[in-house]
């Protein structure tokens, strides 16, 4: 491992005192390795991996595993089909805060800082029943990633955004609830990132805390009254943790969330107000640190009298398309430019709201494209959770099989039933292949593609 900056090695002894050693000492040994399961595409995580890979649950995530060793993820066609998340165990913490917080009745929830995916896919998996979750990401490039992994988690409740903070002001409070993974200095990933390490300066410090109390102060009108906002960071000092939560306890009306745990090795925090610290010679995970804080002050949420018009009442979906959707009463049909796709028809309003003031990259589902009148599945029809798979003609693969298909190169053709194949892995769809007779039409997307070779 790098040397760790001096600095940083003064602070966390005078933060952790008799356990400095203990702390430095964990950081020198190999990363945990955990992953998280997807209910949607229901796989017992014994028949995703050998037992001699799987190690034990995550304590406070139910649907959450370690791995003995890190396998080639890359090269398991189970992760491209979108049936669990690598995921870093201390983060999957949200899953416990959400038991706590979330109602049994629709909300609307905001991800501001989204990328790669991994809280948004835990956030689209606890969803109540007729909720909606917006994605956001500010970097275009990670907004692109964060778009591919929850096309291939697989739900049509998720609305993908490519905004600043700032831009959300609009949405003055619309949302239940907010979670904001901030980016910070990135002490708890120094690990598993020897970059962090190498950036790690006092000066980048307190250019993250500015940053991060911008942040916060833009986007804390849009939650509700009542609403909750889930702050959480990867790194240690009380400068980027618990002094913003008290930044924000005295300059909104807000109150600090007690969140019951019963977890051996997590801490509470350094102050009054509850909030939890995850430190890795104590827990299996790296540092993480998250508190909750509740709005207090009367705010009330109005879409306004300027509604974009609305395309769905224009769009229809042919039935060659439209077949492929399992309950086509519970969304409505949009169209972008050459794009059929769908959403969730109680959201209409609301996701007009949104394309009015936000840049939307994704939503709903994207089902087809159409050309001169011909239509062509989309990748995302087959990874959606909502495929009417009687609709469709099946093609179960072997792995080299699946792994060819995912390389985008020519897999052989079964008999023909229908034009369109659905190609799939452990019953889970993968993509789409074009039955042209004696051969196939590979349509996994070029972006997507593995470059590795198989092995």
């Amino acid at each position: 491992m790098n040397t760790l900056p001096a600095p940083f090695e003064d602070r966390m002894r005078k933060l952790l005192a008799n356990e400095a050693s203990d702390f430095f000492d964990a950081l020198q040994t190999v990363p945990p390795v955990s992953i998280r399961l997807n209910p949607g595409k229901p796989l017992p995580v014994e028949q995703l991996f050998p037992e001699e890979q799987f190690l034990s649950s995550v304590p406070w995530c139910e649907s959450g595993f370690y791995l003995k060793s890190r396998p080639l993820f890359t090269l398991d066609p189970s992760l491209h089909s979108g049936a669990y998340y690598v995921q870093e165990a201390s983060s999957m913490f949200l899953d416990h805060l959400l038991k706590h917080l979330l109602p049994d009745r629709p909300v609307k929830i905001l991800d501001l800082c989204a990328a790669p995916g991994g809280k948004s896919s835990l956030l689209a998996a606890r969803l109540p029943k007729d909720s909606l979750l917006v994605s956001n990401e500010v970097i275009r490039s990670r907004a692109a990633i964060l778009k591919e992994n929850l096309i291939k988690w697989g739900q049509a409740d998720i609305v993908i955004t490519n905004n600043d903070p700032s831009d959300f002001r609009p949405l003055e409070g619309a949302f239940d609830l907010i979670v904001v993974d901030a980016p910070c200095s990135g002490e708890g990933m120094f690990r598993k990132d020897p970059q962090a390490i190498r950036e790690w300066s006092e000066n980048n410090l307190q250019l993250c805390q500015e940053r991060q109390r911008r942040i916060l102060a833009d986007i804390w009108p849009c939650l509700k009254t009542g609403g909750f906002l889930i702050y959480s960071t990867c790194t240690f000092n009380p400068e980027e943790n618990e002094a913003i939560l008290e930044y924000l306890l005295q300059t909104q009306d807000a109150q600090a969330v007690e969140i019951p745990f019963n977890f051996p090795g997590i801490v509470r925090g350094n102050s009054k107000n509850p909030c939890y610290r995850f430190y890795p010679h104590r827990i299996q995970g790296e540092g993480f640190f998250t508190g909750v804080l509740q709005k207090t002050e009367e705010t009330n949420f109005k879409a306004g009298k300027n509604k974009k018009p609305n395309s769905s009442k224009t769009t229809i979906l042919p039935e060659e398309i439209r077949q492929y959707i399992q309950h086509p009463e519970d969304f409505l049909p949009y169209r972008q430019e050459q794009i059929l796709g769908i959403f969730p028809a109680r959201h209409e309003e609301f996701i007009q709201y949104l394309n009015k003031y936000l840049h939307i990259l994704y939503q709903g589902c994207e089902l087809a494209e159409t050309i001169h009148g011909k239509s062509k599945l989309l990748p995302a029809a087959a990874l959606w959770q909502g495929l009417d798979r009687s609709a469709c003609s099946s093609f179960e693969t072997d792995r080299n099989t699946a792994l060819t298909f995912l390389k985008k190169e020519e897999i052989p053709a079964p008999e023909k039933h229908k034009e369109w194949l659905l190609i799939t892995y452990r019953n889970q769809g993968l993509g789409w292949c074009k039955h042209l007779g004696n051969r196939l039409n590979n349509y996994y997307p070029k972006e997507w593609r593995i470059r590795m070779a198989i092995e």
